[in-house]
């Protein structure tokens, strides 16, 4: 198992980031490997570390402003080669039909829940390491 994976997170809101962060801690579940963060307060500066590399999963904040995390998800799936998978943070489950067409691999609601996001994290870093096998 690699030593850490790199977890991506875009909200303009450093509450949210830090929710993100204490719901995460040092590891989602104990067969993952321990998550550094990347905080992006912006979407210049989310597109500027996807392309770096290295993104092993992006947690996108959908009531972001100026811009969403549903429409840079879907920004991102168009522009950016081999899109880590996309956990998008949504105001109301009914919201999660806009997830779907964002084409985000899963949703959780705001504010953060911490068991069930560390859960829909785990998720999504046991796949990003099954697809990299």
């Amino acid at each position: 198992m690699q030593a850490t994976a790199t977890v991506l997170v875009y909200s303009d809101d450093a509450n949210t980031r830090e929710q993100v962060r204490l719901a995460t801690g040092r590891r989602p579940a104990p067969d993952v490997p321990v998550v550094e963060f990347v905080e992006c307060a912006t979407p210049a500066a989310v597109i500027t570390e996807l392309d770096r590399g290295g993104i092993d999963v992006c947690v996108l904040d959908g009531e972001a402003v100026p811009m969403g995390g549903m429409g840079l998800c879907r920004q991102i799936k168009d522009e950016v080669f081999r899109c880590p998978p996309v956990l998008l943070l949504i105001g109301r489950p009914q919201d999660a039909w806009l997830a779907t067409w964002s084409r985000a691999e899963s949703a959780v609601t705001l504010p953060v829940e911490p068991v069930e996001f560390a859960g829909a994290l785990a998720a999504l870093l046991r796949q990003k390491r099954l697809q990299s096998a």
